[in-house]
Formats: structure tokens, C-alpha cells, sequence
């Protein structure tokens, strides 16, 4: 703030441009527009099945015939991207996490239903074993630790099914050390080297992801209850330079932080440092805490595009939001 040169009052008056709406309009520093938005589904087997979450008013579990139909409007709103995260059945969940990258599991069927209906959609996968596990988490168990490199073997596989089905861009969100490297290399040797790689670069040990376990139904099998051994301290904030820095050195053509709003500073420090598309994840209990306060009459509806405009003031280039449609039915009738 040294440097700037702001005058002294009376002659400077810093209101004046805050006087009319159209000089409010022509000074704002950071716009929103449908182009930053990434609208997440979650995914469920059946058909013409919308099932709320609970935890979540006004988020659903769809069948890949429902997502088909919801599809369209995403289409015509011209939301750019989806991201998609499944609810897999109980009866097909082990230790190892295999449904992950069985070629016909409940994902791929849904990103080849998308494509072939709505080519020019983004598509976006999670790469992580918690939905298949039934223990609940990211990777491996072995004598009671989350193993490392056992759970790469896996994580590339489930990667390549992915981009195969015809995934635009994978997104591991595991936080396993050396996956983006893995990962590159097994999409890059089966001819996939334009398919992108998304990372959940700085991803925190957070409380906050409390509806979305309840929305995969992973949260009740959670051995351990805890993932602190590798999501990130939610107290650092130095590491995470360290852990985006290894994966854009891997080969992360974008990375992302999660959660969002209380993670605006690592936000700001990522992209001002690295200069990289930087994303943000406006996770199931920041959206929660926001649309029950709204519903409640606690808070204006208003709120939420002032959630989102915060991620842009930090820097984020995009946002996974809940509030996707929502918020670009909004811009649309702006």
C-alpha cells in the first residue's frame, strides 16, 4: 500500500465513483460469468431416479437417464464443464477399490451417455478409490497405513478407464505422492496426451466435506474416521506451494483447492506464485451452510454470488460450485 498514491480529501473523494450504478459498473475489478463456473453431479445406478441429499436441500443423486435430461439445460445455460462423482453400490466395494477401473463401471457409462449426447460438454472425473472402498479411503490400506505406491497402481489405471470412456479432464483428488507423474505417463503412452490433467493440488483434511461422504455414501465406512495422513494440515499454508509446485513439475496442466472459501489465502498465494489456470472447489458444506441460512431467511439469496465473486478476487480462474446453475440462470437473465 506504500506505493499507491491514493490523494487526500477534499479534492479526492472516493465515493464519487460509488455515486451511480453505471460508474459502480465501469470500476469493478472482477466479474463473474457462466464461463467460470463447473457444475457437479453426482451419480447413482437405476433409472429416472432424482434422489435429494439430505445434507444437501436442492442437490441430487441422478441416474445417468436424469443427468441426461438435466444436461440439456446446463447446455443452454452454457455452463462449460461437468464434474462427476458416483455413488456406487455397498455389494461392489472392497479393500482394493476395484470397480474404479473396471472399464463399465457406473463413471464410464455415464462419461460415454454424456459424450455421445453432448459432445461439447467438459467432462470431468475424479480419480480417488473412496467411492469404491469399503473402508472409505483414497488409496491402499496396508498393516493399517494408506500405502503410497500400491495405491499409484490403481489410481493410473482408474485414470486411463476414464479417458478411454472419453473424459475431457482427469482430476485426482487422492493426494497421493507422485500420481499426476503416474498418471501423465499411462495417458501419454496410450496415445491420450491431450487429455488434461486437473489436480487437486492443495486439498485440506477438512470438516467441510461432511455432505458430500454422505452424498457417495462413503462417510459411514471411514476406517480410521480420519485422512489426515495425506490431505493437508488445514494450519499450512507453505506446504501447499510445495505440494502444487511437484505437480506442475509431474505435469498438471491446472491445479485446485479444496476447500474454497476458507482457503481464499491459498488461493491468492497459488496463483500469484505460479501463475497457473487455478481452480476452486466450493465444497458440500460451504454450500450447506449457505443454502440452509438462505432457506432459513438468515442471510439474502445474494450471498451466493458473493461467495463466488470472492474466488475470483483471490484469483481462481474457475469454480466448482453446487450453485452452478443456479447462479448462471442469474447471469443469464442479468
Amino acid at each position: 500500500m506504500t506505493n499507491i498514491k491514493v490523494g487526500q480529501f477534499p479534492s479526492t473523494r472516493l465515493r464519487r465513483l460509488r455515486m451511480k450504478d453505471f460508474s459502480r459498473r465501469m470500476i469493478s475489478e472482477n466479474t463473474l460469468s457462466v464461463n467460470d463456473l463447473i457444475w457437479p453431479i453426482f451419480v447413482c445406478e437405476g433409472n429416472n431416479i432424482a434422489d435429494e441429499i439430505k445434507s444437501m436441500p436442492g442437490v441430487f443423486r441422478y441416474s445417468i437417464d436424469n443427468i441426461l435430461k438435466e444436461l440439456e439445460n446446463v447446455v443452454n445455460l452454457r455452463i462449460p464443464a461437468v464434474a462427476l462423482f458416483p455413488q456406487i453400490d455397498h455389494a461392489l466395494k472392497d479393500e482394493n477399490g476395484s470397480q474404479a477401473i473396471d472399464e463399465n463401471n457406473l463413471i464410464c457409462r455415464t462419461i460415454k451417455a454424456i459424450k455421445q449426447n453432448f459432445p461439447d460438454l467438459g467432462v470431468i472425473c475424479d480419480v480417488a478409490l473412496d467411492p469404491y472402498t469399503n473402508h472409505g479411503h483414497d488409496g491402499i490400506i496396508i498393516d493399517d497405513i494408506i500405502h503410497n505406491d500400491a495405491t499409484l497402481d490403481i489410481l493410473e489405471k482408474q485414470a486411463l478407464v476414464q479417458a478411454i470412456a472419453g473424459c475431457d479432464i482427469i482430476a485426482p483428488s487422492d493426494m497421493m505422492d507422485g500420481r499426476i507423474g503416474r498418471i501423465r505417463n499411462i495417458l501419454d503412452q496410450h496415445k491420450y496426451e491431450n487429455t488434461l490433467i486437473l489436480s487437486y493440488a492443495a486439498k485440506y483434511a477438512s470438516k467441510f466435506y461432511g455432505p458430500f461422504r454422505d452424498a457417495i455414501s462413503s462417510s459411514g465406512n471411514l476406517k480410521g474416521g480420519s485422512k489426515s495422513s495425506y490431505q493437508m494440515d488445514v494450519a499450512n499454508s507453505n506446504e501447499a506451494l510445495r505440494e502444487v509446485a511437484m505437480d506442475i513439475n509431474e505435469g498438471a496442466d491446472m491445479v485446485m483447492i479444496k476447500p474454497g472459501m476458507p482457503y481464499l489465502d491459498i488461493i491468492q498465494r497459488i496463483k500469484s506464485e505460479f501463475q497457473i489456470p487455478t481452480f476452486a472447489y466450493q465444497v458440500s458444506g460451504e454450500y450447506s451452510m449457505i443454502k440452509g441460512a438462505v432457506n432459513n431467511g438468515w442471510l439474502d439469496s445474494k450471498v451466493v454470488k458473493e461467495s463466488l465473486l470472492s474466488f475470483k478476487r483471490a484469483g481462481a480462474d474457475g469454480i466448482l460450485t453446487y450453485f452452478a446453475k443456479e447462479i448462471a440462470e442469474e447471469l443469464q437473465n442479468d
